[in-house]
């Protein structure tokens, strides 16, 4: 019989070892409530607190002269692979959690196709970043630090600098990508050996493949990138349909952003993008 105690659920086994078998399934509530505040919070941020936008000094002339009108940020192939995700996270959170507020079907069959889905394109999305995009562009750097203590001190009322423009990744951006990255390898990565537990058709059923413990373990760090990943998931979708990041968000969707948002939010030296229209379709593009 399960018994929650704590954050975690357990059960005892065949043998008498108490053994963990989830977490306790409340803490899709505290995701949920946290992603609803944070919302809330930003908002209001935003709304009465916030200041203007204010960098370091102005893109040359004879530089901003030659910025296409239109530039070129997430190639087909990358959008593909976005979408595909998204879609597979989707209907991994859906799948695992509407059972738990009452929604019965038969979700297993879906969320391991989902979780195949999500893990091929993410293996071939570390292949694509690795071999056809600027790798270190999605990764923090001494700018990205610097940048961000000036805007620290600014917003505790101190003397300090204004902060440069953007690369191509914000700082919060890279964050948000290392914090979604370790939720989701995670749950990937623990999804792959709980594939043994289950008729997949595709891999031999193997339920003693580890013991009782280890897979208790694994269903705990399981659940808890999954908790991790609605309020991730939350945020991300807010983020995108905040107004003032609309541009980001349409060029996940047409590929492309307009010069002046560009201008205005990036640095041509810290993100640089080639003097003429965007190529109409190549991976290899994304490397401006």
């Amino acid at each position: 019989m399960a018994s929650d105690k704590g954050l975690i659920q357990w059960a005892t086994s065949p043998w008498g070892q108490n053994v963990p078998i989830h977490i306790a399934w409340v803490l899709v509530w505290v995701a949920a409530i946290a992603g609803l505040s944070f919302f809330v919070v930003h908002a209001i941020y935003v709304r009465y607190f916030a200041r203007s936008e204010e960098f370091a000094g102005d893109v040359p002339p004879e530089l901003a002269a030659h910025i296409p009108a239109r530039i070129l940020r997430h190639s087909p192939i990358a959008r593909a692979f976005h979408w595909i995700m998204a879609a597979a996270m989707f209907t991994l959170l859906f799948t695992a959690f509407l059972p738990k507020v009452g929604v019965q079907f038969n979700w297993i069959t879906y969320h391991w196709i989902a979780g195949t889905v999500l893990t091929a394109s993410v293996i071939f999305h570390v292949f694509h970043a690795s071999f056809w995009l600027d790798f270190w562009a999605i990764w923090p750097d001494r700018a990205d630090l610097e940048d961000a203590w000036k805007r620290v001190r600014r917003f505790m009322g101190q003397a300090a600098p204004p902060p440069r423009r953007f690369a191509k990744y914000p700082l919060e951006n890279k964050l948000y990508h290392g914090a979604i990255m370790a939720a989701g390898l995670s749950a990937i990565g623990t999804g792959a050996f709980m594939l043994f537990r289950i008729h997949t058709g595709v891999l031999p059923r193997n339920p003693y493949l580890l013991s009782d413990m280890t897979w208790g373990l694994m269903y705990v760090l399981h659940g808890l990138a999954g908790v991790g990943l609605i309020a991730l998931v939350m945020i991300h979708v807010y983020f995108a349909i905040r107004p003032e990041k609309r541009d980001i968000t349409k060029s996940m969707i047409f590929g492309s952003m307009t010069r002046e948002f560009y201008l205005s939010h990036y640095d041509p030296e810290r993100w640089a993008v080639q003097p003429a229209d965007p190529p109409s379709a190549s991976a290899g593009s994304e490397r401006v």
